[in-house]
């Protein structure tokens, strides 16, 4: 049985940083998955942030959050993080950590994955 429990979200004032943390049961990280981030705010749809091949050797980030958010990955703990600095109130949003297999070129896409975690709420002030 696989689990994803994501972590690490909370209330911050626009400026301040959150780390959120996803830990797989159930799954192993490896070449032959990949790992994304995803958000979703009231009334829009599901939106890529961040995603990590099974390696970890490979990153890539939505536009809007490059240079501000991290993802990295501890393979031998199977988790991933990810380190959101400079947050803006528009990052407001639930943030689902989410695995599949390997298919980076279609990593934006939801449809590439098939677990999810039950998502976290992230709240930026202004």
């Amino acid at each position: 049985q696989v689990q994803l429990v994501e972590s690490g979200g909370g209330l911050v004032q626009a400026g301040g940083s959150l780390r959120l943390s996803c830990a797989a049961s159930g799954l192993t990280f490896s070449r032959y998955t990949m790992m994304g981030w995803f958000r979703q705010a009231p009334g829009k749809e599901r939106e890529f942030v961040a995603g990590i091949s099974g390696s970890g050797g490979t990153t890539g980030y939505a536009d809007s959050v490059k240079g501000r958010f991290t993802i990295s990955g501890d393979n031998a703990k199977n988790a991933v993080y990810l380190q959101m600095n400079s947050l803006k109130p528009e990052d407001t949003a639930v943030y689902y950590c989410a695995a599949g297999p390997s298919n980076w070129g279609r990593r934006r896409f939801p449809a590439s994955y098939n677990h999810w975690g039950q998502g976290t709420q992230v709240t930026v002030s202004s």
